[in-house]
Formats: C-alpha cells, structure tokens, sequence
C-alpha cells in the first residue's frame, strides 16, 4: 500500500478536498492532507491567491517540510491545482518519490517555470478537464503532454469534458461528480500499481 501526501488547492483544505483524499485512500493506502493555511479558507481563487501571498512562500515552504518531517520518504506526492506546484517539486527533487499525482494543474519541465528534469522511475498522472481557463487556456495542459512525452511509459495525461477548475472539490459549485469517480477510479490504478 502507498502513503500518499496531497497538497490543497488554493481555498485551503476544504472538506470536499479531505473527502477527495478519503476516497482516494479508499483500497487501503494512506493519504495524508497537510493544511499548508493553518485551518484558514478562501471562498474563491482569488481570495485564496491573497491568502497564499499573506502567508508568504517561505512560510508555506516550513509548513511543507514540518508536514513531511514525520512521513516516510517513499512517497506519492499529489496536489490539487495550486497544491500540484508542491506537488511536483518534491516528486521532482526529493528522493524516495514513488509516484506522482497531479489535478488540475502542471508545470513545464523545460523553460521557464520547470523545476528540472522528471525523475527515473517515477510514474505519474495529470488530470484536468479539456476547457478548464487555468489548466488548458494557461498552458498547463501543454505542460502536462510534454512531461508525458518526455516520460514516456509510466506517465498519462487524462482530460475530461467541461470548463470548471476544481472539480474534485464536493464543496464547490464546481464540483462535477463523474469526472471526479473516474478521476479517482485511474488515481486508484496507479497507487495499486506501486
């Protein structure tokens, strides 16, 4: 069984994210949900975006590292959109990385924003709805079809029909429940396969 962290989105850990990551869990791996605002939430991205600057990145960065400091090192990192950037650092520089998560969200792997290269090894999935403005109108998408290109085997990238960004979340009014059982049902695959 895999341990899990997954990192919240913009608007904090929601009660839709901690369902998200219960149900995540659901054949038995563990799937920790740090709260990188100290309990505090947005009602929407752009509040979350001011929360996140208030907190400052050095902050949220310590949040990140007291959050590990008691996990095991082999881990899957996952985040949901403002979370992926976490996310895919540590999948990308911290050793014992067993597998990757990524919802609604992407970084390039060359170019400006990129991290470095992916690791060896190191299979990962990138899910995001097709006309969503922040993950396919704002270069995520292409982001996440070079990091699989690049990857090769071991990486899928998964679209699902709609605009909403954070569809994963139960509580927002973005929330779409198909797409976010089938999101689960391949995220499932994946950790069954580590």
């Amino acid at each position: 069984m895999a341990d899990v962290v997954l990192f919240h989105h913009v608007q904090g850990l929601t009660d839709g994210v901690r369902a998200f990551a219960e149900q995540l869990g659901a054949s038995g791996h563990t799937v920790h949900t740090p709260d990188l605002f100290d309990g505090r939430r947005a009602d929407t991205i752009e509040a979350g975006l001011a929360l996140s600057k208030e907190i400052g990145s050095e902050e949220v960065e310590r949040r990140v590292e007291a959050a590990l400091a008691d996990l095991p090192d082999e881990l899957v990192y996952a985040g949901i959109s403002w979370g992926v950037m976490t996310a895919q650092e540590l999948a990308q520089t911290r050793p014992g990385a067993r597998g990757a998560l990524f919802y609604e969200s992407c970084l390039p792997i060359t170019g400006e924003w990129a991290i470095g290269p992916w690791p060896e090894g190191v299979p990962v999935q990138i899910h995001g709805m097709d006309h969503d403005p922040f993950f396919a109108e704002e270069g995520d998408l292409d982001a996440a079809r070079e990091l699989a290109a690049t990857v090769g085997e071991g990486a899928e990238v998964f679209t699902y029909p709609g605009d909403h960004h954070l569809f994963v979340d139960s509580t927002l009014p973005t929330y779409d429940a198909t797409a976010t059982a089938l999101v689960l049902e391949r995220s499932r695959q994946l950790l069954d396969r580590i």
